[in-house]
């Protein structure tokens, strides 16, 4: 059993369209946030994730995006061991996203 679960863009979109206390958080490196970025993300390199968890609410759930899925699935790993209740990981990620909820979203 895994410590969090995979949603799909789709699936996230409308779990926080019915619950707007959901966290985004993004990944990604700053030059990938240059290119396309969602509203209300918080933005936390992966590699500074560890150093930065109090920047998350604990009491809130946590949906973790990247580029693909790869380092958002390591992130939500990590935060579901450092005790976060509810976490998510976006599969997929941005690039997903961007085909499947909003296709006006740049592709890298």
């Amino acid at each position: 059993m895994s410590l969090y679960e995979d949603l799909t863009p789709e699936e996230f979109a409308r779990n926080s369209a019915q619950d707007a206390s959901w966290q985004l958080l993004d990944v990604r490196e700053p030059w990938e946030i240059e290119i396309v970025s969602l509203p209300d993300c918080i933005s936390i390199p992966l590699a500074e994730v560890p150093a930065r968890v109090l920047e998350l609410d604990r009491n809130r759930p946590v949906a973790v995006l990247c580029h693909s899925g790869g380092r958002s699935a390591r992130a939500a790993r990590y935060l579901a061991s450092q005790g976060f209740p509810r976490v998510a990981n976006i599969s997929g990620g941005i690039d997903a996203w961007s085909a499947e909820i909003d296709p006006s979203l740049p592709r890298y």
